[in-house]
């Protein structure tokens, strides 16, 4: 499934640290310095018309985006709205004890989208991924692995536009020769995986000229 982009229309990003990628919170027009600028850059010719918004938060997990999510997301009323959200659910429980079941995640995830979708908002579902820099992170996987089944399952039952972001980076760290050329701690994309993922975003939106 593609987003097929028509005309003005405002899209609308949320997520944790990687959307907001530095972007000013005070400033609501910063779209920060990663692929969301990327996308609103490609968008600005092919697409003139479109309003790039971008709500990420750093540190965020599945629940503070499900706290924040009627006023940072459905109260903007988007016609195309992108998230991705996961990596800190997993990440915060290893680093710092704060596990989040999947089935909570699950759920949390499951409302947010059913709100969106019965707002009328088409719904662009990106994988949360890991790209391992450090051998520990690979007992991550296991736990991370169940938080992108989910994505996959809800974008199923939701008909959705699916961006399978993870298995995307991992095969780009493998071509780069080094998975710090994508995610300099595993988790944080540089500026070759923000575009990686700035390409795979766009090459859904199937208006010309866009990818």
């Amino acid at each position: 499934m593609t987003i097929e982009l028509e005309g003005a229309e405002q899209l609308l990003f949320q997520g944790d640290s990687i959307t907001a990628a530095g972007r000013n919170v005070d400033d609501p027009t910063d779209l920060g310095h990663g692929f969301v600028r990327m996308v609103a850059d490609r968008l600005s010719s092919a697409h003139a018309g479109a309003r790039v918004v971008n709500r990420g938060v750093s540190g965020n997990r599945v629940q503070d985006l499900r706290t924040r999510w009627t006023a940072d997301a459905i109260s903007l009323r988007p016609d195309v709205l992108s998230v991705m959200i996961g990596v800190n659910d997993t990440w915060h429980g290893f680093e710092y004890g704060r596990f989040v079941p999947v089935e909570a995640y699950e759920s949390d995830y499951r409302l947010i989208a059913g709100q969106a979708r019965d707002a009328g908002i088409r719904l662009v579902l990106i994988e949360p991924f890991l790209v391992p820099v450090r051998p520990v992170q690979w007992e991550w996987r296991a736990d991370l692995d169940g938080r992108i089944h989910t994505v996959r399952r809800l974008a199923a039952e939701f008909d959705t536009a699916l961006l399978a972001a993870d298995g995307l980076l991992n095969q780009a760290a493998r071509e780069a020769g080094d998975p710090a050329m994508i995610a300099h701690d595993g988790v944080h994309l540089t500026e070759l995986g923000h575009r990686t993922l700035a390409d795979a975003w766009t090459g859904l939106c199937a208006g010309r000229g866009v990818a």
